[in-house]
This record gives C-alpha cells, structure tokens and sequence, in this order.
C-alpha cells in the first residue's frame, strides 16, 4: 500500500512536470533576436494545456489543428510516460528490498541479544551470570544458522559494539525485571524463557532507545516492527533447551518465491487496473470522480478490486476483510466501513457479471 502511495504521489508529480513542459515550451524566449508575440503565447499555451487535460481525463489523443500544440503536447506526454514507467519499475523494485530487509531486521534483534551478552560478559559492575547462562542466550551464541545468515547479510554489531554496550548501561540495567532475574537463584526454564521474552518485547522494542535506533535505521520499522516481534517470538517458543537441538530461524516466508509472486502481481496489477474497474469504483462511491477520494482509500479499493478480480485462491471476505484493517489502520476514522460497504457492493456486481473466478468451494462467499 506504501509503494502503490508513492507511485500515485510520484504520478502526480510527474504530471505537474509535464505541464511545466508545455509552459515552457510557449514562454518568451528570452534569448531569442526576434520579437516575441506574448499575446499569442499565452494564447497558444492556454490551448495546449487545455488539450492535455482532454487526453487525461477522456484518454482522447493528442491531436489539434495546430500542429505546434500537437507536437508540444505529445512531446510532454511520452516524457510523461517514461517517467511513470521509471518510477513503477523503481518502487517495485524497492518493494521486494523492503519486504527482503524485514528478515534482517530479524537477524538484526537477534544479533543484538548475542552482542548484548558479550557487553555483559565484560561489565565489571554488576554480575549478569544468569543472562549469561540463560539458555536461550546461549543457543543463539552458539547458533551456526544465526552466524552463517548474519555473516550473508553483514548483519553484525561488531563495529557498534560501545553503542551496545551504552544500551546495556541506559536500558538493560535500569530495567527493574531485568535486575530482579539476577537477583534469581538459578532461574527455571520457564523463567529463562520468560526473560528473553521480555528482553526483545520490552527493553529492544519497547519504548527505549533501542527502539528508536531501529525506526532511524529502518524507513518502514513502524509497521515492520509487529512482523519482525512475531518470528522473534516463534523463535524462542520452537526452541526447546532439554531437546539437545540446535535453535532454528524462523523465516520471513514458507515460500518466498509464491509470496513474491503475489507482491509483485498485487502492485502491478494495481497500478495497471482497467478504467472499467476504476469506474465502478466512481459509480460506487456517490458518483465521486475517483480522483476526488482520499489518495489512501483510492488505493485500498483498488488494491482490493485487483485481489478480488486476479486471485482465484483468495476467499473473496478474505480479502476484504484484509482492506478494512487496511483503512482501519491508517485512513481516516470513517474509512473502515466506507471501505467495508464499497468492497461488498463491488464484489456482488463484480460476481454477477462474472469478473470474480474463485477456484474451490465456498470462495465465492462474501458474506
């Protein structure tokens, strides 16, 4: 949703460019020996700017009776297009990156556990020998897999090291749960466990400044954040100390390859949506030009429309449930249900003209 924002962000940009263009094209030119006719100018510029405008919004060509508007206009219009075509190859690409670096931002939590270990290894202070013995601290120093994916990545906090080392004095040991585990005589498996719970959930996504650290080094932490506590807490619940099995990673996908199948279909498909599609939008929405609704809503509906119409797999309340968290979470207040009644009425019309194939029982079920 991100990506499909900047794109149409990036759009409007690029179509204000094209306009300046053909501004630019029927200014004075101030070098020029020659008088210049501002009146017919601005004349001039009026009309082909009109004339952009009539190929925007009724995809009419670009053709006029003066043969100079018509070349200005088109001249801008393929600067245009190979500007939106460079921005949506762009983002895409930027999209898989950034689903791709949720996994080192994985590694990243867990190599800090590691790290934070050794920084207490060497606090001359305050004894940390029962986070030094907790098992799971211990399974992660010794985890082949973790050094191997870190070493793949260069994920490592090595070089940042005395910046952990402050984290253990301003964050670690200024935690109340943290000291009274210490204080424990050889602290059970369920009260290791309990810790290391504790120290991802609280001291490193918590409200601390390791937190912060990971927002300022990571563009999209605020929503990567949830996935990246959800395979930190897999990974300690699969780990089982009294097994004699080594800690194994949890990976960002089952199948990474069908995960980016459907990223990169999703934006795509989104981006490339009909204007037969984009006009249901409009015809459900009070008659609203769909240009008019709030960039955020327009690009929920039509990332839902493009799930619904190239899914088959998909249930299509499966999808929309997925949108009104979508709009929940950051549209307006009303969006949630606003989505929630469009997406409904579309996916019934969109049924009954059969635009929606659903393989499997029960997946054609909106209800």
């Amino acid at each position: 949703m991100q990506s499909l924002f900047a794109f149409h962000q990036s759009k409007e940009a690029n179509y204000l460019l094209c306009r300046d263009n053909i501004e630019s094209a029927f200014s004075p030119d101030l070098n020029s020996m020659e008088v210049q006719d501002k009146k017919e100018l601005a004349r001039q510029r009026k009309e082909a700017l009109k004339l952009l405008e009539i190929v925007f919004e009724k995809g009419a060509e670009a053709k006029h009776d003066e043969e100079k508007l018509e070349k200005a206009v088109t001249a801008a219009l393929s600067a245009y297009e190979k500007s939106v075509k460079k921005d949506a190859a762009s983002i895409k690409k930027g999209l898989t990156q950034d689903v791709e670096k949720i996994y080192k931002q994985y590694l990243s939590a867990l190599t800090l556990a590691s790290s934070m270990a050794d920084a207490a290894l060497a606090d001359k202070k305050i004894d940390h020998s029962n986070f030094l013995k907790n098992q799971w601290i211990q399974a992660l120093q010794k985890s082949n897999e973790l050094k191997r994916e870190s070493l793949r990545l260069n994920v490592s906090w090595e070089k940042d090291f005395e910046r952990v080392r402050q984290w253990l004095r301003d964050v670690v040991k200024q935690d109340q749960e943290y000291m009274a585990y210490l204080d424990k005589k050889a602290p059970a498996i369920d009260e290791q466990k309990k810790l290391i719970n504790y120290f991802f959930r609280r001291m490193v996504l918590g409200k601390t400044t390791i937190n912060e650290y990971f927002e300022e080094e990571f563009l999209h932490w605020a929503e990567d954040r949830e996935i990246v506590k959800g395979m930190l807490e897999k990974t300690i619940k699969s780990f089982d100390p009294t097994s004699g099995e080594a800690l194994q990673l949890h990976q960002l996908s089952l199948n990474w390859e069908d995960d980016l199948h459907f990223i990169e279909n999703l934006y795509t498909g989104s981006i490339e949506l009909k204007d037969e599609y984009r006009q249901l939008i409009a015809s459900n929405t009070r008659n609203w030009e769909v240009d008019r609704l709030p960039l955020t809503d327009r690009v929920i509906l039509e990332m839902g429309i493009t799930e619904l119409i190239s899914f088959p797999s998909i249930p299509v309340k499966v999808t929309i449930n997925e949108y009104i968290e979508l709009a929940k979470n950051y549209s307006t207040p009303k969006s949630r249900q606003f989505i929630n009644g469009i997406l409904d009425v579309m996916s019934k019309e969109l049924k009954q003209k059969g635009g929606i194939k659903k393989s499997g029982r029960g997946l054609m079920d909106n209800k």
